[in-house]
């Protein structure tokens, strides 16, 4: 190397040394840009406990996208605990049924946080009500970011719960992110196998799925000619007289004082009309044979959903991998029956497996 080109590099260190720091000072700015106005009560679809302690909390994810979450921490308890973070169901917000399961599980002994996805409910992301699997399942990691770093996690007992959509989800986070020590599907949707093949893979074939995309594509035109996105309706007001038993029950919980809650997008207009086009070409299952850590997968006996989660559990490889099917029970009884989620089977696996 030639005097002239040694001169030149040190001539470009300072520049390099300064471009870095203005990088880490955008960052830092970038990390501060998004501020939410957080609701100060309580306005959950579920009573407060007096066993734990509440507080409001956000997180950033790998997209810059600044997640609310509520986090609920055992009262007096000492030492680093167990954390879990909880998502679901899809369409809802963190003051159903996450929530829900977020504040029983800290009532038994575990750190909890239960979040909104990006562009949902109090976190930030535009436009608003829009999905996607990968985004989604960096929220979950997101999540687990924001355990590992706190002063009372234990970082190598952190684990996650994933309701309704949000538990296929789950366990493709669980195949991405090894820090997640242990996974809980609870009455689980695979969102992309539904969206690319229809109910029971009624529609599975390459015909079906390009009319659809036609139909999402002329969508995307008019939505960007109106400038912006047409909602994809959520739960309706008035059921028709042919509903199908699980469109009941989704009424029963999102449109009744049982779980309605302004926020949610399926107690509303929904989430955008085109959420369908990312999860046609993104197989959530496809790695999940390659999850080491434990997963365990819940299901009513009832559920018109139950073969997502049989048929996720069948992909599962290892002997710390469970299936519990709950007698009785239809998909929406696993939302917020406390009588039938069973919170001692999820405390057992989380607790078992965090050794």
């Amino acid at each position: 190397m030639n005097k002239i080109v040694i001169a030149a590099l040190i001539a470009c260190m300072p520049i390099i040394g300064q471009a870095q720091s203005i990088s880490q000072m955008e960052q830092k700015n970038i990390r501060n840009m998004e501020n939410l106005t957080l609701t100060k009560e309580w306005d959950k679809t579920f009573p407060q406990s007096d066993k734990v302690n509440h507080t409001k909390v956000t997180f950033i994810n790998r997209y810059g996208i600044t997640l609310a979450a509520d986090m609920y921490v055992p009262k007096n308890v000492t030492g680093k605990l167990s954390a879990i973070a909880v998502c679901g169901p899809f369409g809802a917000v963190k003051e159903q049924a996450a929530g829900l399961y977020a504040q029983t599980m800290a009532e038994r002994g575990f750190l909890t946080i239960a979040f909104d996805p990006s562009y949902t409910g109090e976190s930030g992301g535009e436009p608003r009500y829009v999905v996607s699997p990968d985004i989604n399942t960096e929220d979950f990691s997101a999540a687990v970011d924001f355990l590992a770093t706190n002063d009372k996690v234990d970082s190598e007992r952190i684990g996650i719960i994933g309701i309704c959509g949000w538990g296929g989800l789950a366990i493709n986070a669980a195949a991405a992110d090894p820090r997640i020590k242990a996974t809980v599907a609870s009455t689980m949707y695979d969102m992309s196998r539904v969206n690319a093949n229809g109910y029971f893979d009624a529609d599975d074939s390459a015909e079906a799925r390009n009319i659809l995309r036609k139909k999402l594509a002329a969508q995307r035109t008019e939505d960007f000619r109106n400038g912006f996105p047409k909602p994809g309706g959520g739960v309706p007001d008035e059921l028709p007289a042919d509903a199908p038993q699980f469109f009941k029950d989704y009424h029963a919980y999102y449109k009744t004082s049982r779980g309605y809650h302004p926020r949610s997008l399926n107690s509303n207009q929904g989430r955008n009309a085109t959420e369908a086009i990312p999860f046609i070409n993104f197989p959530l299952m496809s790695r999940a044979d390659e999850i080491e850590n434990a997963v365990l997968v819940i299901h009513g006996e009832k559920a018109h959903s139950r073969y997502f989660g049989e048929d996720a559990f069948k992909k599962l490889q290892g002997d710390n991998k469970e299936l519990m099917i709950i007698p009785g029970a239809s998909h929406t009884d696993l939302y917020d029956r406390t009588e039938t989620i069973p919170f001692d089977k999820i405390e057992t696996f989380f607790i078992n497996n965090f050794k």
